[in-house]
């Protein structure tokens, strides 16, 4: 049987590339926000807690405009 971990375990990529610099910065913005202590390349410094939240909120903010989008339509 074929080892079905190797199909499941991709990165996460974006869908459109242009999203991608558009993501990067709302990370960086919102780890301002937070106070947290966020720098460019490696953050293998910041604890779980602190990049769980970062990007919890990044997701937070994506659904409330999501859904302020569709409430206006």
């Amino acid at each position: 049987m074929m080892n079905q971990q190797n199909s499941n375990t991709s990165k996460s990529k974006v869908s459109v590339p242009e999203a991608k610099a558009a993501l990067n910065n709302m990370k960086y913005e919102i780890a301002n926000e937070l106070g947290v202590n966020l720098k460019q390349g490696y953050n293998g410094d910041l604890s779980s807690r602190e990049a769980g939240y970062i990007g919890g909120y990044m997701v937070k903010k994506m659904i409330e405009d999501y859904e302020k989008q569709m409430s206006g339509k």
